[in-house]
């Protein structure tokens, strides 16, 4: 069994966002099973078109820190979550949805990108990837 690591993305927040994808594709890149649980306000960036629209986790100012961000982040050539999210499935980076998220907020499957979605699994298949991850992170 190869080294894993499991990340839970409980938050929408676009900063958070990066983090989980570029510490999944950080781990994929080293030889590393990875995969991300997209629970609450971080199932939400999986709906259509709802990758780039959480706001930042502090600094928001109405929209203004985002903006601010973005713009140096395209300076510095960061990649967007869209690459990101698409680099880490080429990679071969697992993406589980929460059902149990899923009933409480009314998503259906239809308004998420399934293309991404490997797995629609509750609390036991987060434990289930997490039983063995040599890394475990909660975002």
């Amino acid at each position: 069994m190869g080294e894993k690591a499991v990340i839970v993305l409980h938050s929408g927040d676009m900063d958070k966002v990066y983090s989980a994808l570029i510490i999944g594709n950080g781990a994929l890149a080293m030889g590393m099973e990875a995969s991300i649980y997209f629970t609450f306000w971080g199932l939400m960036r999986l709906k259509k078109g709802g990758l780039e629209k959480g706001p930042l986790s502090k600094m928001h100012m109405l929209g203004l820190g985002k903006w601010m961000v973005k713009k140096r982040m395209d300076k510095a050539n960061v990649a967007s979550l869209e690459r990101l999210m698409n680099d880490f499935k080429e990679l071969g980076g697992k993406i589980i949805a929460c059902e149990m998220t899923m009933e409480i907020m009314g998503i259906k499957k239809e308004e998420l990108r399934t293309e991404w979605v490997d797995e629609w699994g509750a609390v036991g298949s987060y434990i289930h990837e997490a039983r063995d991850a040599n890394i475990t992170l909660f975002i």
